[in-house]
């Protein structure tokens, strides 16, 4: 099982989402800065060096490493066609024991939203979560009013769980989050009773 960790790659109708490597620093580095106002507001606050090739090459160790341990399935999305870097996704703090779960997290760039991308990443991405990770629970959290993330978490099949207080800093200050849910065998809302 570690073996097929270490080279993760999803291939889904349009992209292969792959880890990051270093040669990528450039690619991602313009993405991010052209859509920086908007991705700013749903992220937390970017460090002064957070474009920089140094923190870009600790991000890909930490990605090397993540896949390696098993703690993290951090992806870019890339284009088929033109090899353009369209975003990024990552299943996080994947927990093994009775949880059997992990967190998932998203972006892409201004240019490429609206576009089903980032809708055929994560089912893709939950697909292998389940059937080949073994997971039976992947989380993600947006912010109320990301009505668009909302949305396309629940177009994915995420079921809306709850609320939690204070869940991450964006833009500097403790914000609340909305609280979804995909489950491998999805029984919320089911009784064995007949």
């Amino acid at each position: 099982m570690l073996g097929a960790r270490r080279r993760v790659r999803i291939e889904t109708e349009r992209m292969t989402l792959r880890p990051p490597v270093h040669g990528d620093w450039r690619s991602w580095s313009d993405l991010r800065r052209e859509s920086q106002e908007f991705l700013v507001p749903w992220e937390p606050t970017w460090a002064t060096d957070h474009l920089s090739r140094k923190a870009f090459t600790n991000r890909v160790y930490w990605a090397q490493r993540s896949v390696s341990s098993g703690t993290a399935v951090p992806l870019f999305l890339v284009r088929r066609d033109d090899d353009a870097l369209l975003g990024a996704i990552t299943l996080d703090n994947i927990r093994r024991g009775p949880a059997q779960s992990g967190t998932l997290g998203y972006w892409i760039g201004e240019r490429f939203s609206r576009r089903g991308y980032m809708r055929e990443a994560i089912i893709a991405v939950v697909h292998h979560a389940f059937h080949r990770l073994d997971l039976s629970r992947i989380e993600a959290a947006c912010l109320p009013e990301n009505a668009p993330s909302r949305a396309l978490l629940e177009s994915c099949g995420f079921k809306y769980e709850g609320v939690a207080q204070s869940y991450l800093q964006i833009g500097g200050r403790w914000r609340t989050h909305v609280l979804y849910a995909a489950l491998r065998m999805d029984r919320r809302g089911k009784t064995d009773v007949g």
